[in-house]
């Protein structure tokens, strides 16, 4: 055997550095923090391949990562920007050409880009904790380095296309078990196993086996049914998405071109995708769930311990929070006022997890493990010990305060203690109690357990570890979290409020709810707004109403509509009626000819001549709403940025993602036409439609949202 030998790239910071390890060239690649595939790392794996093709000592190659991953994917920031040679389908197929045989040794993840270098090797094997995915379709892309053409033809169609269309990740097993990789490791350190993979691949003298040349494809015409059915299913879920249909397209090239052919069809869809405007809204939307993270008070104080926590209330919010908790290995104490309402309580908790097992995804075992971490107590004194209290009662001030009160006698010094208001005063709720620097408010989205998003509402008294804590919860309990300022209805709620009203303002005016809802579907909603107030519940925005009645302008426009809709005790989905009927508990609403009759009876009153409306004209003034009063929220700085808005509405009230959230929205149409359409409204009604100071500063200076995104 050649004695071992190290050689380095002529450039010595290159994060791509190689050494032969007997017959074995090594290939390290070293780019904190995820290894991404940035034009010198592209530069480093050529020079790489080349030097050990040159070696007549190296028998085989061997590529890994350094740090907790293998490559986790494409640098995203080099995106859109003149590309730097070599692209990364050129690195690819320098590997696959590579005349002596190429490992890939995975750990972590092996992500998009970092998946696509792997299939360009002839061996792969993957250690236990090695994560493989295509993802592209999540940020408006396909895979373009041969991802749409090796996959199909290593593992087949249908698994290929599903890896694709889904975004997700493969654990290691299921790799293996998909034909992705050809090994398992069994250890944690990937460049041992590799090394003894390869040198094993030596002694066989296993050939060169490039994966364009796999088989995977043989059975043609059950490769043509997979893809045919993908296409349909395709169709009927992608909802106006552009990437998902340019996965199947450049697949069916997999079928029906020679490799290369195959490869420049990949190529030529992969470039419309970045050309899309929707891959500027989902990167935007990638970026914004990072940058949400970086508050100020994360950077200047650290998160209290977490290791247990009380919940008061056990109606349907309650439950839920105790379920994100229990799910993050939290212990959990909850609070009822009596033992019947305590048992409700842990019976909404059981009901989530009975739904797992009835669909399979959970075991009575797990169940009984998770409730084991459950308590329950009428008593605020079995609260003592726990480390965060999140109170979730009703929402009327006074029941508020009189938790609080029992919470100040009862838990320990620096415990935090959490409100889970959506819209009452926070600040007023710490000055009711001796310690307001605890305070802080953690507004859930119901169903709590589901939802991701998590409002961490600062209040002016608070300490800034209290603030930290919130966000360490939220990664706990893997939710997205966003900080916001004390306000009615803090970020989502106080702009949902505007451009609610904008909608009754169309329905008054002649639009139905029905048609308002269909617009606002096909922008691309999974609701319409109407639908929404259905499925929360119509008297919690009654509730709402009356509290406010009394404070509110009387020279602004107030829509009857909804109140006339409660006053016959139609709530929604819980009462079978609301804006739609729900006939024997239906999940989906069929439009109601009463609720139109009491619309044209509350437009008579009102003295309106309805008018027609267009989707267009819906949608221009829904989202000029939503727009306007969210440069409001920012200007008052409820919100630090514009991307804390989008990401409350991507995560808070299923906003199209792919738009990537109100605010990128208004930069993508322009915010000079935005605010013409809000002038031109203004004639109509000018109580409603002021121009935001912001959005009129902005527009003067020529300026978008995203500048205000780059100067925190």
């Amino acid at each position: 055997m050649a004695s071992p030998a190290s050689s380095t790239p002529s450039s010595a910071s290159s994060p791509v550095s190689f050494r032969r390890d007997g017959d074995v060239f090594v290939v390290t690649i070293d780019n904190p923090p995820v290894n991404a595939l940035g034009v010198d790392v592209r530069r480093g794996i050529v020079a790489a391949i080349e030097a050990a093709e040159a070696d007549a000592n190296a028998a085989a190659v061997l590529i890994v990562g350094a740090g907790r991953n293998f490559i986790a994917g494409a640098d995203i920031r080099e995106f859109g920007k003149t590309p730097q040679p070599p692209s990364l389908p050129e690195v690819c197929k320098r590997i696959e050409d590579c005349n002596k045989p190429v490992v890939a040794a995975i750990h972590g993840a092996a992500l998009g880009g970092g998946l696509e270098i792997a299939l360009s090797a002839h061996y792969r094997l993957a250690a236990p904790s090695a994560k493989l995915g295509l993802p592209e379709v999540a940020l408006g892309l396909i895979p373009g380095s041969g991802g749409t053409q090796r996959t199909p033809r290593l593992i087949g169609v249908k698994p290929a296309i599903e890896l694709m269309l889904s975004g997700r990740h493969a654990g290691a097993k299921e790799a293996l078990s998909l034909g992705l990789v050809d090994r398992l490791g069994e250890a944690a350190d990937a460049t041992a196993e590799g090394l003894a993979y390869a040198k094993e691949l030596i002694a066989a003298k296993a050939p060169v086996r490039r994966t364009r040349d796999a088989q995977a494809l043989a059975d043609a015409a059950a490769s043509r049914a997979a893809l045919d059915a993908a296409r349909a299913d395709t169709a009927k879920k992608s909802r106006g998405l552009f990437s998902p249909m340019k996965i199947v397209e450049a697949v069916e090239a997999a079928l029906t071109l020679p490799f290369d052919e195959g490869m420049a069809l990949e190529r030529k869809l992969f470039l419309q995708c970045i050309e899309s405007p929707q891959r500027a809204g989902l990167i935007h939307a990638f970026f914004a769930e990072r940058e949400v993270l970086k508050a100020p008070e994360t950077k200047v104080a650290k998160p209290r311990p977490l290791d247990s926590a009380g919940i008061v209330g056990g109606g349907t919010m309650g439950a839920g929070i105790a379920v994100s908790m229990l799910d993050a290995g939290i212990p959990v104490t909850m609070i009822e006022r009596d033992d019947a309402q305590l048992a409700r309580g842990r019976a909404n908790v059981e009901k989530v997890y009975d739904g797992l097992i009835q669909k399979g995804r959970m075991t009575q075992e797990a169940k009984a493990a998770v409730m084991a971490r459950f308590t329950g107590s009428t008593s605020y004194d079995a609260l003592a010990k726990v480390d965060i209290v999140v109170e979730a009662v009703f929402e009327e001030m006074g029941v508020k305060k009189a938790v609080f009160a029992e919470l100040d006698r009862v838990c320990k010094p620096g415990a935090v203690i959490a409100t889970n208001t959506s819209y009452l005063d926070i600040d007023e709720i710490a000055a009711s109690i001796s310690r307001p620097q605890e305070v802080v408010g953690l507004h859930f989205f119901s169903p709590a357990n589901i939802m991701k998003l998590l409002e961490i509402v600062v209040p002016a008294k608070v300490s800034a570890d209290v603030v930290a804590t919130g966000f360490e919860l939220a990664k706990k309990l893997k939710k997205v979290p966003v900080r916001a300022g004390v306000c009615d209805g803090f970020i989502g709620n106080r702009i949902l409020a505007v451009y609610r009203q904008a909608a009754d303002h169309m329905m008054e005016d002649g639009a139905s709810p029905y048609q308002i809802d269909q617009a606002v579907r096909d922008f691309g909603y999974p609701m319409g707004p109407f639908q929404v107030s259905d499925l929360a519940g119509g008297d919690i925005g009654w509730a709402t109403r009356k509290r406010k009645a009394a404070t509110r302008d009387p020279k602004a426009r107030y829509v009857q509509v909804a109140d006339r809709i409660c006053e016959r005790g139609w709530f929604g989905q819980k009462t079978q009626r609301g804006y739609y009927l729900y006939p024997e508990g239906a999940r989906t609403g069929q439009p109601d000819p009463e609720v139109l009759a009491i619309i044209d009876a509350e437009r008579q009153r009102a003295g309106i001549t309805p008018r027609p409306f267009t989707d267009e004209e819906i949608i221009r003034r829904y989202m000029a709403a939503m727009i306007n009063e969210g440069a409001n929220v920012v200007h008052q700085r409820i919100a630090l940025r514009p991307l804390d808005v989008d990401v409350t509405f991507l995560y808070g009230y299923g906003f199209p993602r792919h738009r990537g959230g109100p605010m990128k929205y208004a930069d993508t149409v322009g915010l000079a036409k935005v605010l013409a359409d809000i002038r031109e409204f203004e004639k109509q009604d000018p109580v409603f439609w002021k121009p935001s100071p912001l959005l009129v500063e902005l527009v003067e200076r020529g300026a978008d949202f995203a500048s205000l995104n780059q100067s925190e």
